[in-house]
């Protein structure tokens, strides 16, 4: 235990060496199988995903959907989000296109119910996370040794678990039979986006056949490719003011620096009426109303002024020319360099009692890179400082704004009022100027490409280790126990963050400050920019352990043809940490650049009890082809005092009237136990998209929103100005985020129905058509579900200041503001969006199914050939997510896209296959297809209000040049279709990277060894 503790990486890699000398041990078998061999292995029972106790069949009462592992080989699959995120009950989660953010991993969302609430296995057991949120990275998975992966559909917590709500994806691997090894390259038609894929394995029986050992090792590289390198993102759109079309969008926080003082300050004298009243009515206010002048000339602008290098002095900023094109240094596809080491192996030490290992450890390496930093906030500005960086004009403009500042202060006092209140529109308070004579405030908006882009190196390690015994105890009854152990670490490394303190000095003149130049583009002298940037660290640790323990076997036999009534059960124990780790610089929130967070540390554990019966009833008798129904049931009690225990269970039956035809159906309560990032999470900033509703055309018009603006703390003259204005410069909005210690568990109500159809009339055919109705109550969500609701919910559902929704959202109208702003001019300076039990979310549709056959009477290379057509779809019904139970805001997300639904999710997605079996030459056609959707907020009026459907084909050819050797090539988006262009309402890249092709034509050639 000792060198566990310390050394996990050695364990790691030592076991994998033991396992591979325990293969080599002895001269493997390589033998075929013969005909009986493969007819007795077709009849041997099978254990099948959803269930512990084998059986003889595929079917069971949940959908089960199944790919084969030559469909990765067949499309260049290198890594699994590829073919995953093609199956249309999967909607993309994070992907290789995720930049901002993304992290390098692939994650899986069934349904589009979220990551957390899918259970990924590899061979039937729990696989290692990497994140506070215990969610899978499909990287670690090695795709090249898949035997098939199975999708169960719906609630599986009975037989898997906490987080089987959406469904369960089991990931299976072969047992190798000799040595196989493989090379992928890929590459885009443009010539960039290069991958390759090396990987070997190595696999056999030793001992006289009583074990068997398969090992294997990989290497993939991928380059990145540049949002500025493909015409669709090389230009960051956004919508214009009235939404009728695109404009050059960007960022307000230019490599020119922008200084911005608002033009004039309000406040009220004791007793007079309220601000909202002095807002309304302009000039005409009445008498308490204090208008004084406060910022003067460029300065004094809605958006400030610039300080353009052609020009002496500064000139009024404009939001139509002068944003910052942020697009073209953004990652649109994010590098990444992976190791993959593993192996497992079983040995039969007597009869009865075989023991088996799995060992797997990866090193991952992912560099993301954004533009560089943008400054942003109001800081204080000593004149002395930067008056050797200004104009003589610009110097007696901030020497106005000096005086003015001192005037304001000298006003309110002699209204009675001093020091700074909570807020400036307060018929009792006062927001005085804090600083003296000399000292200005300002607005400061300085992206500081003097220094360089912002990278994020993540290089993350992990491993997992299993050991284990299986057997049979006599009379049909078998066991397993096995332990497993998991421990993820991810080191993160950020360049190109600058200190907002260090910031600060350089403005204000602090005694050994270097002062800063900022006015103007690449003015920052190395000496400036060594002073104020900042390299920030981070750490996530994260472990798995796993003790499970299980017995099953038959009990009788009803006797009429059904086979026996089967039971398995046993218990298990599940312990799950995790730990966020952040440098001084991010915990304090002093870092600029990449999102300050805190510390995150906590963990749980859960004592389980589980059993699952199947009682097949009848078998070939009239009517009554098959009758069977299954049951399962599990108890788990946490050690969280909002959790405690919680039972789940599921029933489901089938019955085949005749072979032709099965009927099958299940009902489940399905559970999901809150995360440690849920529950423990440090508070986080984030930038999420999202549209203030202050800003658009609708808040000029007299009425509930107007006055819901005004109401928040938005001047009325700052009123409908679209994005980018002074009320909302740039299209994304800050978030604050944090965990809750007293959250409960989810629940889920699953309810699936279907028919199997095999005709005997039309052979080799078979289709499948199931109903799906997942309902998840109590669901941890952030409260009022996310940033961009929370603002449709205070200002478009309630319109009402004083509701809860309202209170989240800080406003730059006082001291209070995070960036300590003293200037009203009502941008949003955060939105607290932490998570809490309040929501629930609906899905409901129909998958389907088909798979045909077709013997051909030629063939180009033999006299023979096959056909084979294969479609998968999924119709959505309803996707819902209703932010706060009680209240009437459902969200429909299925058909829909945007700041609140996400991801696009079509109401009919599918993917067709067409492949042609002629000798040694195999031909695949792929068809990918996504329905329209449209945008998700009535509210507000975007350019892309609706996105066609979008349609991808892939063709593939696989060659067996000898009985060792098989080459594949293909191209990938055959016909170079281009993602849909979207303006403000976009996820990234002016699109939804994760959804639609943003590589282009994508060639792809493999090479494959088998010996």
């Amino acid at each position: 235990m000792t060198q566990f503790k310390n050394s996990p990486r050695r364990l790691a890699l030592t076991t994998s060496a033991l396992t591979l000398a325990f293969a080599m041990a002895s001269a493997p078998a390589f033998a075929q199988q013969t005909a009986a061999a493969e007819e007795a292995a077709a009849d041997e029972a099978i254990v099948v995903t959803g269930s512990r106790i084998a059986r003889r069949d595929l079917d069971t009462p949940a959908p089960l959907a199944v790919v084969s592992g030559v469909e990765f080989k067949n499309f260049g699959a290198v890594n699994v989000e590829s073919i995953i995120n093609t199956l249309p009950q999967v909607v993309p989660g994070t992907t290789a296109f995720s930049n901002n953010p993304g992290g390098g991993v692939a994650t899986l969302n069934l349904r589009g119910l979220g990551a957390t609430r899918t259970s990924v296995l590899v061979n039937g057991r729990r696989w290692m996370f990497y994140s506070t949120n215990q969610v899978v990275d499909l990287n670690t998975i090695p795709q090249f040794l898949l035997e098939g992966v199975e999708t169960i559909t719906g609630g599986a917590s009975a037989v898997y678990g906490s987080d089987a709500i959406a469904g369960v994806v089991n990931f299976k691997l072969k047992n190798l039979e000799g040595f196989q090894a493989n090379v992928t390259q890929s590459l885009t038609e443009r010539g960039d986006g290069n991958r390759l894929d090396m990987n070997v394995a190595f696999g056999g029986s030793f001992g006289d056949g009583r074990g068997h050992a398969t090992v294997y090792a990989s290497y993939y590289n991928r380059k990145p490719v540049f949002q500025g390198e493909r015409p669709f993102s090389a230009t960051a759109f956004a919508d214009n003011a009235t939404a009728t079309g695109f404009t050059s969008g960007g960022s307000a926080a230019t490599p020119a620096g922008r200084l911005a003082v608002a033009a004039s300050n309000t406040f009220l004298t004791p007793g007079t009426p309220t601000s909202t009243i002095c807002d309304a009515l302009g000039a005409t206010q009445p008498a308490g109303c204090n208008v004084l002048p406060l910022g003067v000339g460029a300065f004094g602008t809605s958006l400030g002024g610039t300080f353009d290098s052609t020009t002496a002095s500064a000139r009024p900023f404009s939001g139509a020319t002068d944003l910052y094109n942020y697009a073209p240094v953004n990652y649109l596809m994010v590098p990444q360099e992976r190791y993959l080491f593993g192996g497992y192996a079983d040995y039969e030490i007597t009869k009865g009692v075989t023991a088996y290992t799995e060992v797997s450890y990866v090193q991952n390496n992912v560099r993301a890179q954004l533009a560089a930093t943008p400054v942003t906030g109001t800081f204080n500005v000593r004149l002395a400082t930067v008056a050797p960086f200004l104009s003589a004009a610009d110097n007696t403009l901030l020497q106005q704004i000096d005086a003015n500042e001192t005037a304001i202060n000298a006003a309110r006092a002699a209204a009675g009022l001093t020091g700074n209140a909570a807020t400036l529109y307060s018929p009792t308070g006062a927001n005085a100027i804090a600083n003296g004579p000399g000292v200005i405030a300002a607005t400061i908006n300085r992206r500081v490409t003097d220094i360089n882009a912002r990278i994020n190196n993540d290089e993350r390690s992990a491993f997992r280790v299993l050991f284990g015994l299986r057997g049979d105890i006599g009379s049909g009854w078998n066991y397993d126990a096995y332990y497993s152990f998991a421990r993820t670490r991810n080191s993160n490394i950020q360049e190109g963050n600058v200190s907002r303190s260090a910031f600060q000095r350089g403005l204000d003149g602090t005694a050994g400050a270097v002062a800063l130049d900022i006015f103007g583009e690449n003015s920052l002298s190395p000496a400036m920019a060594s002073a104020i940037s900042i390299i920030a660290q981070n750490t996530t640790v994260s472990t798995l352990e796993v003790a499970q323990a299980n017995v099953g076997g038959p009990l009788f036999n009803l006797g009429w043809g059904g086979g026996d009534v089967a039971v398995n059960g046993g218990f298990e124990y599940r312990r799950v940490t995790s730990q966020f780790i952040p440098d001084t610089a991010l915990s304090s929130g002093d870092v600029i650049g990449f999102n300050a967070t805190n510390p995150t540390r906590g963990g749980y554990h859960a004592k389980e009890v589980f059993g699952e019966i199947i009682v097949p009833i009848a078998a070939d008798q009239p009517f009554f082809q098959r009758l069977e129904v299954t049951a399962a049931g599990r108890y788990s009690d946490y050690n969280l005092p909002t959790v405690g225990g919680v039972w789940t269970y599921a029933v489901g039956a089938q019955w085949s009237p005749i072979k032709d035809i099965t009927f099958r159906g299940q009902y489940s309560r399905a559970v999901r136990a809150p995360n440690v990032g849920e529950l423990f999470g440090g508070g986080g900033i984030g930038f999420p998209t999202a549209t203030d509703p202050c800003t658009t055309a609708a808040a000029l018009a007299a009425g509930p929103l107007r006055n819901t603006c005004i109401g928040t703390g938005v001047p009325a003259a700052n009123l409908g100005q679209g994005i980018p204005s002074a009320l909302q410069p740039n299209t994304q909005l800050q978030a604050r985020t944090g965990g809750n210690p007293n959250l409960n568990a989810e629940q889920a109500d699953t309810w699936t129905a279907g028919v199997v159809l095999k005709p005997s009339f039309i052979p080799r055919l078979s289709i499948t058509v199931d109903y799906f109705n997942i309902e998840i109550g109590n669901a941890v969500a952030t409260a009022g579900g996310g940033a961009a609701n929370i603002l449709n919910l205070c200002f478009n559902t309630f319109q009402d200041p004083t509701n809860g929704f309202c209170q989240l959202i800080n406003r730059n109208d006082s001291t209070g503001a995070l960036d300590g702003s003293t200037n009203p001019d009502g941008t949003i300076a955060s939105i607290f969006a932490g998570v809490a039990n309040l929501s629930s979310l609906k899905t409901r549709g129909f998958d389907i199914g088909v798979d045909y056959t077709i013997p051909l009477q030629f063939g180009l290379f033999g006299n023979e050939s096959r056909v084979n057509l294969n479609f998968l779809g999924s119709i959505y019904q309803r996707n819902t997510f209703t932010p706060v139970l009680g209240i009437n805001n459902v969200i429909e997300c299925a058909g829909f896209f945007g700041a609140r639904c996400g991801t696009p999710q079509g109401k009919f997605q599918s993917q067709s296959r067409l492949t042609w079996m002629d000798g040694n030459m195999t031909t695949n056609v792929r068809w990918r297809y996504l329905a329209a959707v449209k945008d998700d907020n009535d509210a507000v009026r975007f350019v892309v209000e609706r996105i066609p459907a979008y349609s991808l084909f892939d063709l593939s050819f696989n060659y067996d040049v000898t009985d060792n050797v098989a080459i594949t090539a293909g191209i990938n988006n055959l016909f170079d279709k281009k993602p849909p262009i979207i303006g403000t309402n976009q996820e990234q890249a002016n699109t939804y990277a994760g959804v639609y092709d943003v590589l282009g034509r994508d060639f792809f050639i493999s090479v494959g060894f088998r010996f």
